[in-house]
C-alpha cells in the first residue's frame, strides 16, 4: 500500500492530537485545543494525564452518549463516561478496534536533576491501534526507549520537539528502529515545539516521512 493511502484517514489537529476516521468510526488521540465544530468521537484514546493531552474540555466537545474512552487511571480520574482503564503492556479491543499499550517515558529529559518529565513509574502509554488493517503507533510523550525496538507498525506518529520528548535526531533513531512504512512527526504546533524540528526529522529519517497539515 502506498504511504499516502496509509495516512489518508489520519488528521493532525496540532500538538499530539489526531483524528483517525474509518467508514464507521471517528477515533481521537489526545484531543487538545480542538478548532471549530469538531466531529463527534466514537472512541477517544488518552496517553497520560498532563493537561495538554488529557483536556476534559476538549473531550466534552466531542463526547456523545456512547463514546468510549481508553486512558490510564490518572487521566480517567479527570473524565466521565464509558471509561476503559489501561496500563503499559495491555491489549484490549474497544468499538471493534484492537488496541495495544506501549510504555512512554523519558530517559534523558528532566524537570530537575533526577526527575524526568515523564517517569516510567507513572505508567504513561503510547498506543498501537489497528484500523482497517493498518497498524498505527502513537508514541505519546516519550524518549527513544528500548521498547520501541520490538514495535512493528505501518504508521508511526513520533514526537520530535525535544524538551519534553524526543528531539528530531532521537526521533530519527526511533524511526530507524521501528521502520514503519511512513512516519508522521508530532509534538509541534499549538505553541509547542517548532515546525523546523519536523523538517529536520524528515530530512534525516531513513523511512518516508509525511508532514500532515494542521487542521
Amino acid at each position: 500500500m502506498m504511504a499516502n493511502n496509509l495516512t489518508a484517514n489520519i488528521h493532525w489537529l496540532g500538538h499530539d492530537s489526531f483524528r483517525i476516521e474509518t467508514k464507521d468510526l471517528a477515533i481521537y488521540i489526545d484531543p487538545y485545543q480542538l478548532q471549530g465544530t469538531p466531529t463527534k468521537a466514537d472512541l477517544i484514546l488518552i496517553t497520560h494525564d498532563h493537561g495538554d493531552h488529557c483536556s476534559p474540555g476538549d473531550v466534552a466537545k466531542i463526547q456523545k452518549g456512547d463514546t468510549a474512552i481508553v486512558a490510564i487511571q490518572a487521566a480517567a480520574a479527570k473524565l466521565k463516561g464509558d471509561l476503559h482503564i489501561v496500563r503499559p503492556g495491555d491489549k484490549i479491543t474497544v468499538k471493534g478496534v484492537p488496541i495495544e499499550t506501549v510504555p512512554a517515558y523519558n530517559i534523558n529529559k528532566f524537570r530537575s536533576p533526577g526527575m524526568p518529565f515523564h517517569p516510567s513509574e507513572s505508567g504513561h502509554v503510547g498506543y498501537i491501534l489497528t484500523v482497517e488493517g493498518v497498524h498505527i503507533y502513537h508514541a505519546g510523550d516519550t524518549d527513544f526507549i528500548p521498547e520501541m525496538k520490538s514495535i512493528q507498525v505501518d504508521v508511526a506518529l513520533l514526537p520530535v520537539s525535544g524538551t519534553y520528548t524526543m528531539t528530531a535526531e532521537e526521533a530519527i533513531q526511533a524511526a530507524d528502529a521501528i521502520h514503519p512504512q511512513v512516519a508522521i512527526p508530532m509534538h509541534i504546533g499549538r505553541d509547542i515545539g517548532e515546525i523546523s524540528a519536523a523538517q529536520r526529522f524528515k530530512q534525516g529519517a531513513s523511512v518516508p516521512v509525511e508532514l500532515l497539515p494542521m487542521e
